[in-house]
């Protein structure tokens, strides 16, 4: 991956410009994380809201039950299962792993706007409440989402799940542990995903991208946030010694995945690690599909769900599901 060399002439770098919508959502909403220190984790923290019941089962239209599972080290996980009302299964799963930099969210964030195309498609959602860092450093989480999987795998079909149709899913910092599961699952002979779905994902603890010192100070999620959110999962841990299932992007082999989709914005952080990621599977022989939405800030589907570039980003990810459930 292209790394970041400052110019000679110590100027700025050039940045892509912002889609006009999502310039103007980053104007306007007064919830955008731009930098962010270690001292700042309990504010943001206290300033999440959860979406009430309703909102998370569309009104009724999906059954949920929340089941707990243990961890690799004992510890208890928390998960909500999410299967179409008034359907017969066996139901294909995805398997998500919400955002939030390592440091904040829950299970229960992105359930809305999930469960829409959920639905269309015919898809049960199993949502993995994982441990936070700082409290909880590598590889809590990590033990977390994979106890989830192997919870699918064990005991799902008494739920109306399909073991043999999991779609791994994370958003943003649940990217990064979606990848991190899904090398640890193919290194370990199992258990399958049918695919992977990286959602503009942290996979880089380097954060020394030419797109991360691009965007540094502007935009959604800025190498500052991404620095604090690095250390808090990676603890006192040895830079030079981290894991690839911690830091996917340091994997030498992106062979043997299942089928991948990552999408990610232009205007933001992870772009190049994200891309770089894409780029060494189609070497290693693998099959993946990459969107740089232009103009897209991290999150931008969040930040302006509404915009025409929020829209098209979902629907290139349906799609896809639609192919990959048709394989």
């Amino acid at each position: 991956m292209e790394q970041w060399s400052p110019r000679a002439t110590g100027a700025l770098p050039a940045r892509p410009p912002f889609d006009p919508d999502i310039r103007r959502a980053l104007v306007e909403r007064d919830d955008v994380v731009t930098g962010l220190a270690p001292e700042d984790i309990p504010a943001l923290r206290a300033s999440a809201v959860q979406p009430p019941r309703d909102a998370w089962t569309l009104g009724g239209r999906f059954d949920d039950r929340e089941v707990e599972t243990v961890a690799a080290d004992g510890a208890g996980v928390h998960l909500v299962v999410l299967t179409p009302a008034d359907r017969r299964g066996p139901f294909p799963v995805l398997l998500h792993v919400h955002g939030g930099g390592m440091i904040v969210g829950s299970a229960y964030d992105v359930l809305p706007d999930l469960g829409i195309p959920a639905l269309e498609l015919g898809l049960a959602i199993v949502s993995v409440e994982y441990r936070l860092a700082p409290e909880h450093p590598y590889p809590a989480a990590l033990d977390d989402v994979f106890a989830g999987w192997e919870w699918i795998i064990r005991e799902g079909a008494a739920y109306g799940l399909d073991p043999a149709r999991i779609i791994v899913q994370g958003v943003s910092a649940g990217g990064g542990l979606a990848a991190g599961a899904v090398l640890l699952a193919r290194d370990r002979g199992g258990p399958a995903a049918l695919g992977q779905m990286l959602v503009y994902p942290m996979l880089d603890h380097r954060n020394d991208s030419a797109s991360s010192h691009q965007m540094d100070g502007v935009g959604a999620w800025d190498r500052r946030a991404n620095a604090t959110g690095w250390a808090a999962y990676l603890g006192r841990m040895d830079r030079d010694t981290v894991p690839v299932y911690a830091s996917p992007a340091l994997a030498e082999d992106l062979g043997g995945l299942p089928p991948t989709f990552l999408d990610v914005g232009s205007a933001e952080t992870f772009r190049d690690e994200d891309v770089d990621y894409a780029r060494r599977i189609w070497a290693a022989g693998g099959d993946a599909e990459l969107h740089v939405w232009p103009g897209g800030a991290h999150a931008f589907d969040a930040l302006s769900p509404d915009a025409a570039l929020s829209r098209d980003a979902r629907d290139a990810r349906v799609r896809w599901l639609r192919r990959l459930l048709a394989r």
